[in-house]
């Protein structure tokens, strides 16, 4: 993961281990053995090298210091859109716990263009890394990965599996969040529960659209694939979406919709349409509690999702080996008033 180099010359004018060991007349390799800490240099020459590091104003390379301990201190994140919400609490997640780790964390995104996220992910690892979390485009192959795992190099993936390489994942339980949100309109009193879906984010999008229709089978209602509307994240697919639904001759009472990019599309094209349907989008968004109704959301927790990735890619920089490891997460529901609204 980690291209290496040898120590500076000293040509940028600061001090290097050459100059200290000529001040305080000792061999290089006993500099750098003061400097690193390790054992088995006397307290007359310890101290000699220390004097001279104060004199000079000596500052330890830690690029060079990569060489004689193979660790950076750093790990890597690379999402989609740095701006998401859901991915700006997951990095500061990241960011607080490395922090814990004295860790530093290198963060840049990928964009939604599959190919431009692998660019971005092969100029980070061209970086000095320890590990990496990244969130997989669904339609990038990261085959190529497969090379740096069998060199030793830690990936954990959050959100969805990636294609080409078996690795660590961190999700959350996609198919009983949405299933839960039907169960919560169910017993609201509603039967006829549109799913409104992304298609965007393919993996997500299909999981919480089985759970929909879990959730309708285990309640006892038939699954009707009227109900079931995939559209892009905008505000006139979502209006023309809902208008053939509601002027069917058994509309929906009740919307479960799969992202909050698209509930926040949906609620917009409610207020121009005029209605007023219950509503539970899954993941929750800034501003759910201010909508009218304010909205209820299947809440997934971004700063878990962080911290459990984070300190399973610590586990693996340690040296823990093993398969590869899947850790899902439960969601929870959080009643607002829109989701509910009794069917009218």
């Amino acid at each position: 993961m980690a291209q290496r180099s040898g120590e500076g010359s000293g040509r940028s004018g600061r001090p290097t281990m050459k100059d200290v060991a000529a001040h305080a007349g000792v061999g290089l390799s006993t500099v750098s053995r003061v400097v690193a800490g390790s054992p088995g240099v006397s307290l007359e020459k310890t101290q000699a090298v220390e004097d001279a590091i104060a004199a000079l104003g000596f500052r330890r390379n830690d690029f060079a210091r990569t060489l004689r301990t193979g660790a950076t201190h750093t790990i890597g994140v690379v999402v989609t859109r740095i701006s998401d919400p859901f991915y700006a609490t997951l990095i500061g997640a990241i960011e607080r716990r490395a922090q814990e780790h004295q860790m530093l964390v290198l963060v840049a995104s990928g964009t939604d263009d599959p190919d431009e996220g692998v660019r971005v992910l092969q100029r980070v690892l061209s970086r000095q890394l320890d590990g990496l979390i990244l969130v997989a485009h669904e339609d990038a192959d990261y085959g190529f990965l497969a090379q740096e795992q069998r060199a030793g190099a830690p990936f954990v993936f959050v959100d969805r599996p990636p294609r080409g390489v078996d690795a660590d994942l961190v999700m959350v339980d996609n198919e009983n969040g949405a299933a839960a949100a039907v169960a919560h309109l169910v017993a609201a009193g509603h039967q006829r529960i549109a799913c409104i879906a992304h298609v965007s984010g393919r993996f997500t999008s299909e999981r919480r659209q089985a759970g929909y229709r879990a959730g309708l089978r285990a309640a006892g209602l038939p699954v009707d694939p009227a109900l079931i509307v995939e559209v892009e994240d905008d505000v006139d697919a979502c209006a023309t979406a809902l208008r053939a639904l509601f002027a069917a001759d058994a509309p929906p009472t009740a919307l479960f919709t799969t992202n909050s990019r698209t509930t926040t599309a949906v609620l917009q094209a409610l207020r121009a349409l005029g209605e007023a349907p219950a509503l539970v989008g899954f993941d929750d968004f800034a501003l759910a509690n201010l909508m009218t109704p304010p909205t209820t959301t299947v809440a997934q927790d971004p700063t878990a999702i962080g911290e459990a990735a984070v300190d399973l890619l610590f586990e693996r920089i340690a040296g823990a080996a093993g398969q590869p490891r899947r850790i899902e997460l439960g969601t929870r529901i959080i009643p607002r008033g829109s989701g509910e609204i009794a069917p009218r």
